[in-house]
């Protein structure tokens, strides 16, 4: 009985060790590059806009940077590429008969604070790619390019599963 109990919060100290290290590691790096999507306004039409640009962009952006090697080379990928997200932009507004324009920049852009699942992501100039629909007055999406933190869903080939060890110390034994 005493093992058991030994055990248990043995395991019980773990996880929630794990947990802390997992919930740091939610931290962007600060050599990451940020990508940022700013529609128009938070009208339905504009909001549905950017999702749609930001599908688009995800992808192009996605082929791009599947193959690099660290971050300058991540930097080199996106730099060259910009004409092909040009495109994609360009040719999913066309496609909307959206006529408000848009501008695309790759540099140190301004994020706003955000808080998200928890985490409080501070505002600042970051390394990034913004695309601005119109005015860019909307709520934007934003995500974390490089190292590729939400390029992982523009990939539907792949299916991905995290498991933690502990987890499954506690379903095999309880």
């Amino acid at each position: 009985m005493k093992k058991t109990i030994l055990l248990l919060t043995a395991i019980f100290m773990t996880y929630i060790g794990i947990g802390r290290f997992i919930e740091k590691a939610d931290m962007i790096p600060s050599d990451a590059i940020r990508m940022r999507i700013v529609p128009n306004s938070n009208t339905e039409y504009d909001q549905s806009i950017k999702m749609k640009v930001k599908s688009e962009v995800e992808k192009e952006v996605f082929a791009v940077l599947k193959d690099t090697k660290g971050l300058d080379d991540a930097r080199n990928h996106l730099k060259n590429n910009l004409p092909v997200i040009d495109s994609a932009v360009s040719n999913v507004l066309n496609k909307e008969n959206y006529t408000l324009g848009y501008q695309i920049h790759y540099g140190m852009n301004y994020f706003p604070e955000k808080e998200y699942k928890g985490v409080t992501y501070k505002a600042g100039d970051y390394e990034s790619l913004v695309v601005t629909l119109g005015e860019g007055k909307g709520d934007n999406w934003w995500c974390v390019l490089f190292p590729p933190l939400c390029m992982i869903e523009a990939d539907e080939s792949d299916e991905v599963e995290y498991k933690l060890f502990v987890e499954e110390l506690i379903d095999k034994y309880l």
